[in-house]
């Protein structure tokens, strides 16, 4: 497997970081290599280094990192006080036990870590790759060498050779294939989460060399541009001074670190190492998340730490003021430091793991798992659900269901229609092939006459009269087959091209590519897109397959005439954001015609195309099927035209400055004049079970809102297929806002509706304008619908949403499965990852990752429900713990004249939180409210979790209370009890207590598990063995004796059977949520 460096950082001597120099930021600047020779400049070593630590440095960042929380530092301050004579209490154990195991927890589990990043980054730096080198000169000559070198070891200027499957270790620029294509594939998804292969190609000049080694014999210059963030988008240009040829370099060269080579064998020229590369500045660290329940305890803790305060305090003020008082506030600061558990963020930390633990290992929903496992409580406290669209609430599964020519509109049912206008088009004369769709042999429709303007029709609308004819079909489908970037990629039969073919994660089988290819050889279409893949794939059930593809030529395969026809690529505009289209230039082989072939959005190119007062209005309607749209259109080009196009365009992509404003006036004066061909419909399946798992997240309370960034007809057709909004709500789609006052007047209209029955579907632009013009109203607006949809909204806008609700106090959990949703997965609560046929990206930023939509339901309903409620009561219980024995040492120094002085031996305080009660109190962790099949079945008990009523102020002051209570009955009835010898009063109140807290746990279980039983007895025997053993601290002969018996049970019986009833109480009339659901 291949593994990405995290961050890499260079390795430097302790004396150059010791240099005021060297922390200085090194400015990022252009550079020219001359390729053979290594620059003159030093640039950063290629060494990956992720650990957080080194041998020096460990200890101590650590122990910060550890003395940052604020019950660290007070337990820290507690056991350092016990060196002070004055003030020590015990044993220095009893203090500096529990904090040394808390601290080699953390130790142990930090120096694991960084251990495995160590060893990973050794296995990525001592990667060994092929560099050619020249030799030392012999005769004159200076033959040239292969070196097999580290990754550590490159530098910018090395020339390296890539074989298959190995991870490109620096930013490279591609200089030569070996493949016939010409091309080489990489695979991008540890850089930018996309499975698909993306195609890369060598720079002309130097593909063309007979060898590698050649490469050291010219005089090439290469500029560079400054290293940039940007992994979508690159500026270069190669002049080769001995031949006085330029090439401009684009995306398409570059081989940027952390890809692998899918095909072929690559050689490349190093241009950016070490932390200049794109994959090591686009490491942003993501927000740190901390749970809602985390914040609970830290503001419990200072609730407990101003309780310890003003009870030592009290006891002072009793006592007078008098003597060495401030000596004595220690003393009694120390003695209540049991208030504060120091075990209370060890035993969270411990169950947060085991809950992720039971996350992965739960076979319902299997492939789950927690990437972030210090916040599964906040899976059980979700209040807003934000979700993408395609790929998340749809299977990212293209299916081509729609042609629409204007005149004519194809549907899956009429197809054979399409194939038959199609075979009757290519076989009506066999004597030559059939030309390109502005051949000057034929009129642009055979069955009516064409104008100027291009083809007439009777109404003057723009609008083809009468039925589809053959020629008019041909051109569209033509179209689709032409202007895409698919390349069809075969299986040979070996055993590495099945290794191959099984990393394509998103591909389309086809076993019809055409009639010419052997039987046994499979075609597999590879593209950037599931869309293209679905175009290209009907278009081969037309039967216009995509036979063949390299850098210069694309093959038709015709089934109905057994032929093949050849197009040579003359120029490929890649789809980008801000074009929202792709197109392609291409010259058929027999009538040398050149075509230029576009597709893309209706907003873009409505605009451009002439013949298409129909497509608005028919754009909506495919739109309201909920199909994703694409525009065709062409132009014929002269030969003239062309060269003069070819001359600018190449003019402007050699520029390096402004490199894009001048390609994009080439292209735009290259667009005009486009004739339009037809409209296509894509549909989007939904993913499995998605709309009866939105309908159980909505009754538990969770509203969900979908971010996408189709158009406002797609979102919102889908979101009525998946009743997002329940199902009883109108849809208002949001008028579009530009300025202030169409935002009021906006605000005001939803103002006037009833917001529970309002489902609002908005662009993403308006819901920025709105925001920006009344961002309170308009909020509170929103929370109140039942369903918001956010149409046209880009990753920025995904995550300001999610930054939004969170400010807000809202509880936000994001889900995606592209690239452009790990903004909103990071800025959330809790973000969730799909892995799906956009790839990992979104996986890989999410604190958990699933396979399905449909896992949500049980990731949250069950698992987030246990994880909240056990944590809450784990969290009590420990506190609880801490309050009953401080309670008792309490009434023990009024009782004893405000003396300063321990009620239990240090062994007995130890074992107390340890041995005695942490199995039975950390078994928690396995208990049940309800089963998973009820929380599946009454979805809308989730409610009450959202409102985080199980760890509040006022379950946290019953618990005091219930704690006060046990530790007074426990003491007092020991003192009412007490006999001759004060270790009468030990024994019976630390047995007491102790049967207490197991009486406890098993009073708030309820569901048992067998480790639980478990627990119990083996604390009661352990503790029943202690009093047997160690007799200095308890009388073994008053042991034996019956009154020692009779005296702990009843002070163990008044302390908590009145609990029990009241608990019992409190089950059968006030829970009534679970009445009828309990079993």
């Amino acid at each position: 497997m291949e593994t990405t460096p995290l961050l890499a950082r260079p390795k430097k001597s302790l004396w150059s970081r010791l240099k005021f120099s060297r922390f200085r930021k090194k400015d990022l600047s252009s550079r020219v290599i001359y390729v053979g020779q290594l620059p003159d400049e030093e640039f950063p070593p290629n060494y990956v280094c992720n650990q957080k630590y080194n041998i020096i440095t460990f200890l101590p960042l650590v122990l910060f990192e550890q003395f940052r929380f604020f019950l660290n530092m007070y337990f820290l301050v507690m056991a350092c006080s016990q060196f002070i004579p004055s003030i020590r209490i015990g044993y220095l154990y009893t203090y500096w036990g529990p904090l040394c195991f808390v601290l080699a927890v953390t130790l142990f589990r930090e120096a694991v870590d960084d251990i495995r990043r160590y060893r990973r980054d050794r296995e990525v730096n001592r990667q060994r790759y092929d560099r050619i080198v020249l030799d030392s000169a012999v005769d004159g000559y200076r033959p040239f060498v292969m070196e097999h070198v580290p990754a550590s070891a490159l530098r910018v200027g090395d020339i390296v050779i890539l074989h298959k499957g190995q991870r490109v270790p620096a930013d490279m620029i591609l200089l030569r294939t070996n493949e016939t294509m010409g091309t080489v594939f990489i695979r991008t998804d540890q850089l930018d989460g996309e499975i698909d292969w993306k195609l890369r190609i060598p720079l002309p000049s130097t593909q063309k060399l007979p060898t590698d080694a050649h490469l050291l014999d010219i005089n090439a210059q290469i500029f560079i541009e400054k290293p940039e963030k940007d992994i979508h988008s690159f500026i270069g240009t190669c002049t080769r001074l001995d031949e006085e040829e330029n090439d401009s370099l684009d995306i398409e060269n570059t081989l940027w670190s952390g890809c692998v080579v899918a095909s072929g064998q690559a050689t490349g020229l190093v241009i950016y190492t070490g932390s200049e590369t794109r994959s090591v500045m686009n490491n942003a660290t993501p927000r740190s998340k901390i749970g809602r329940l985390d914040l609970q305890v830290n503001n419990l803790t200072k609730v407990l730490f101003v309780a310890t305060i003003f009870t030592s305090f009290l006891l002072i003020v009793l006592k007078g003021f008098n003597g060495p008082w401030y000596g004595f506030l220690f003393r009694f600061i120390l003695l209540f430091s049991y208030i504060i558990p120091i075990s209370l963020r060890v035993n969270l930390e411990m169950g947060k793991a085991f809950y992720s633990w039971t996350i992965q290992r739960d076979k319902k929903i299997e492939g789950t798992v927690m990437r972030s496992t210090t916040i599964p409580e906040e899976l059980g406290r979700i209040q807003y659900l934000l979700a993408d669209k395609t790929g998340t609430l749809t299977k990212n599964e293209m299916v081509f269901q729609k042609l629409h020519l204007g005149n004519a509109l194809f549907d899956r049912n009429h197809f054979h229609e399409v194939e038959s206008l199609l075979t009757q088009y290519v076989t009506k004369d066999s004597s030559f092939l059939p030309m390109s769709p502005s051949s000057p042999q034929g009129s642009e429709f055979p069955d009516g006459p064409t104008s100027p303007e291009g083809p007439s029709f009777p109404d003057g609308s723009q609008t083809p009269s009468g039925p589809a004819s053959p020629r008019q079909v041909w051109q569209a489908v033509l179209a689709i087959a032409l202007c895409h970037n698919v390349t069809p990629v075969y299986d040979i039969g070996d055993q590495q091209a099945d290794e191959a073919t099984s990393d394509m994660g998103s591909s389309v089988m086809s076993e019809s590519c055409g009639g010419a290819v052997p039987q046994q050889q499979l075609c597999d279409y590879q593209a950037a897109s599931p869309d293209e893949v679905a175009l290209v794939k009907w278009t081969d059930m037309m039967g216009i397959s995509l036979y063949r593809r390299d850098l210069h030529n694309i093959s038709l395969k015709l089934r109905a005439a057994n032929e093949i026809m050849q197009f040579t690529i003359l120029q490929i505009f890649p789809f980008t954001s801000e074009s929202k289209m792709m197109g392609i230039i291409v010259q058929e082989e027999n009538t040398e015609q050149i075509t230029y072939y576009v597709k893309g959005a209706d907003v873009a190119l409505a605009p451009l195309v002439r013949g298409g007062r129909w497509l608005p209005r028919e754009c909506g309607r495919l739109a309201a099927d909920g199909l994703r749209t694409l525009v065709l259109a062409y132009k014929t080009l002269t030969k003239n035209e062309y060269l003069e196009f070819e001359s600018e365009y190449k003019e402007a992509r050699l520029s390096v400055t402004n490199r894009s404003e001048r390609t994009a006036a080439a292209i735009a004066r290259l667009q005009r004049g486009l004739l339009l061909l037809g409209l296509t419909g894509v549909e989007d399946r939904l993913a499995d079970d998605v709309t009866p798992t939105l309908a159980m997240l909505r009754t538990a309370g969770i509203k969900i809102w979908m971010l996408t960034g189709d158009k406002l007809e797609t979102a919102e057709c889908i979101a009525r297929s998946l009743q997002l909004g329940g199902g009883d709500g109108v849809w208002v789609p949001a008028a579009r806002c530009a300025a202030r006052r169409d935002a009021l007047r906006l605000l005001q209209m939803l103002s006037a509706r009833d917001p529970d029955q309002t489902n609002l579907i908005i662009e993403g632009e308006t819901l920025e304008v709105c925001l920006r013009s009344y961002e309170k109203e308009f909020v509170e607006v929103l929370e109140r619908c039942s369903g918001v949809v956010v149409a046209r909204c880009s990753p920025t806008q995904k995550a300001a949403v999610a930054r939004l609700l969170r400010a807000r106090n809202h509880v936000v959990a994001a889900v995606g499965d592209g690239g452009n949703d790990v903004a909103m997965i990071q800025e959330a609560d809790m973000g969730v990852g799909i892995e799906g046929a956009e790839g990992r990206a979104a996986s890989l930023a999410g604190d958990v990752s699933v396979r399905q939509f449909q896992c949500l339901a049980r990731l949250l309903l069950v698992h987030g429900r246990r994880a909240a409620t056990r944590s809450a009561a784990l969290c009590l219980f420990i506190v609880h713990r801490g309050l009953i024995v401080s309670t008792m040492q309490a009434v023990f120094s009024v009782v004893f004249y405000f003396s300063s002085v321990s009620l239990y031996p240090g062994f007995l305080m130890v074992g107390y939180g340890t041995i005695y009660t942490m199995l039975p109190v950390f078994s928690l962790v396995l208990d049940k409210d309800i089963s998973s099949l009820t929380a599946l079945r009454y979805p809308q008990l989730y409610k009450q979790l959202t409102k985080g009523r199980q760890l509040s102020y006022k379950t946290f002051y019953i618990w005091t209370g219930i704690s006060i209570y046990q530790g007074g009955v426990i003491m007092y009835g020991a003192l009412v009890l007490f006999e001759d010898q004060l270790i009468h009063i030990v024994e019976i109140s630390y047995t007491a207590l102790i049967l207490t807290e197991l009486i406890m746990v098993a009073l708030t279980i309820v569901t048992w598990h067998r480790l639980m039983a478990a627990a119990e007895l083996l604390s009661l025997l352990m503790y029943t063995a202690t009093l047997l053993i160690f007799t200095s601290y308890f009388d073994a002969d008053f042991i034996r004796h019956w009154d020692f018996w009779w005296k702990v049970t009843v002070i163990t019986l008044v302390s908590c059977l009145p609990l029990y009833i009241v608990k019992y109480m409190h089950r059968k009339w006030s829970a009534r949520q679970y009445k009828n659901i309990r079993h």
